[in-house]
């Protein structure tokens, strides 16, 4: 079974981009620091809708970087009970991982991206 989990984008000003989604009817939800080599490199932001937790993942990275129109998109997010079978089923149609799954933290889901045909990238994350 596949789940759509959520959308990411770049943001440059979480507090007026979280004013302006929660205006829309999102509800901000957890709050999660990316922390690398002792250093906060990003913070995402997670929005739901009533019965839809965490569908918008909105990612603010501190390095003061800017976007041009396009550039922002980020990735898709999508469940998969069996990611080494998803993963299989991909590689007879010649998709690979960008990297091996991993987990972000301890303990956490196993997950990995990959590019669908016309190079967008989307999240597999395992749903056991």
């Amino acid at each position: 079974m596949t789940t759509f989990l959520h959308t990411m984008v770049r943001i440059t000003d979480a507090e007026k981009s979280g004013k302006f989604y929660e205006a829309l009817g999102f509800q901000k939800g957890k709050e999660s620091p990316i922390v690398r080599n002792g250093e906060l490199e990003a913070t995402n932001y997670f929005y739901g809708l009533p019965g839809q937790p965490d569908v918008l993942e909105l990612t603010l990275n501190h390095d003061g970087r800017t976007y041009e129109m396009g550039t922002g998109y980020g990735h898709i997010a999508i469940g998969v009970d069996d990611l080494d079978g998803t993963l299989e089923q991909l590689k007879a149609q010649g998709i690979e991982p960008e990297k091996p799954p991993y987990q972000v933290s301890e303990g956490g889901s196993f997950l990995c991206f990959v590019r669908d045909p016309d190079d967008y990238r989307v999240e597999i994350i395992g749903r056991k």
